[in-house]
């Protein structure tokens, strides 16, 4: 097929995800997912979704993209101030849900050892993406539990990607390297990012913008020659500029417009076609267990330590939830098994399901049940600037105000 048919198509996918993540206010991510998962699956519609050399390109770039800008909204004010308590949780967060899912995989499902790593990985995530989402629609990304919770979720995070670059990499000098050479270019890059954005910044050529895609994308080669991973240092890249970025939001912000408008779609909408249909159905009972085991040992980590901080019931409740959330780094983690053949398709669709399922079912039960009550005057209510939530603040046209939905 012509390729700028493809590519017609892949495009016309992501806006039609758009309409449907306006109307229903549900992460754009999330119905990039299903809508990629519906066309992949249905006959008649499979056969022109295509993929390509080039829609994989824009999927992996996406994902670079989503990583970095996942690390650049963490403030790294909050995370000094919060560091014992965010370091705690955001540890135990991760470590046991990666145990817990890796056991119920290896002994419970008989996966190989491999294949149960990746799980483990996959479901040992938060996603700061839905937690971002929300502390600013409630207003609790200014108070300090809506702080401490980003910041523990960006340990958590950090943990993962550390843990699928670890795992997976090939052990030779080309890794020491890569180690190596992206120390160097982390510690200069704030440097470098600070100088060009005040003697050439806000320019049409955009300047500023293009030292991050050549960072990003040659941190990326050389990660992947190395047999890491290209998402581990845009991670930490967006958290070394972090602080750059609270100065001018103005960069961000077009890498954000680049990222959601082309590349990151690309990523989703992949994830989804490779979702099997068949596989839904016979490996319900190990989605259904995955996702409870995911639940629970978030629990058992989560909230024991948030009460050794004295965090109030409801609001350790409430954080527990929220860093039980997974989305962007499930997915990275479950398209890397199965694109490094460690997984097949149908425990791709397990992993996906209930990465997504866990997307929605703790943040619903938070905003409904244990929402933290936070007064925000209207005029300070911030604009969403999440990396992968389209999300609109809508108010009901009636008198006295309204409530948002989300």
């Amino acid at each position: 097929m012509n390729v700028y048919y493809v590519m017609a198509i892949w495009v016309g996918m992501a806006l039609i995800a758009s309409f449907f993540s306006i109307k229903v206010g549900i992460s754009v991510a999330l119905i990039e997912i299903l809508v990629g998962a519906i066309a992949g699956n249905i006959p008649g519609i499979r056969e022109h979704v295509q993929q390509t050399d080039y829609t994989t390109l824009l999927a992996g770039i996406g994902s670079v993209l989503l990583t970095f800008l996942a690390g650049a909204e963490i403030d790294p004010v909050s995370l000094k101030k919060h560091w014992k308590a965010s370091l705690s949780m955001g540890v135990v967060s991760f470590l046991l849900p990666l145990i817990g899912a890796f056991c119920f995989a290896r002994y419970g499902f008989h996966w190989n050892f491999h294949a149960s790593e990746i799980a483990g990985i996959a479901l040992s995530t938060t996603s700061v993406a839905v937690v971002y989402a929300v502390m600013v629609e409630t207003g609790l990304n200014r108070q300090d539990i809506g702080k401490l919770i980003l910041a523990a979720c960006f340990v958590t995070d950090l943990g993962t990607v550390l843990a699928l670059g670890g795992l997976f990499a090939s052990y030779d000098w080309l890794l020491l390297v890569f180690v190596l050479v992206t120390a160097v270019v982390l510690f200069f890059l704030p440097k470098i990012l600070r100088w060009v954005v005040a003697n050439v910044g806000h320019r049409v050529s955009e300047p500023e913008v293009k030292v991050i895609f050549v960072v990003l994308l040659a941190l990326g080669g050389l990660a992947t020659a190395a047999g890491s991973e290209a998402v581990l240092p845009a991670y930490v890249a967006g958290l070394v500029v972090a602080g750059v970025f609270m100065n001018d939001r103005v960069v961000l912000d077009r890498i954000r417009t680049i990222a959601f408008a082309l590349l990151t779609p690309f990523f989703f909408l992949r994830a989804g076609t490779l979702i099997s249909d068949s596989a839904l159905v016979t490996g319900a009972g190990v989605i259904v267990t995955l996702f409870f085991v995911k639940m629970v040992t978030k629990f058992l980590g989560v909230w024991p330590t948030a009460k050794a901080f004295k965090l109030p019931k409801k609001e350790r409740t409430y954080t527990t939830l929220l860093m039980a959330t997974g989305l962007t780094f499930g997915s990275i983690s479950a398209l890397y098994g199965l694109t490094h053949h460690l997984i097949n398709e149908a425990q791709y669709t397990e992993l996906v399901t209930v990465v997504i399922l866990s997307a929605f079912v703790p943040t619903l039960i938070a905003q409904q049940f244990f929402r933290p009550t936070v007064e925000v005057a209207d005029e300070k209510v911030e604009a969403l600037g999440e990396e992968d939530i389209s999300l609109r603040h809508r108010r009901l046209d009636r008198p006295g105000g309204g409530a948002s939905e989300t």
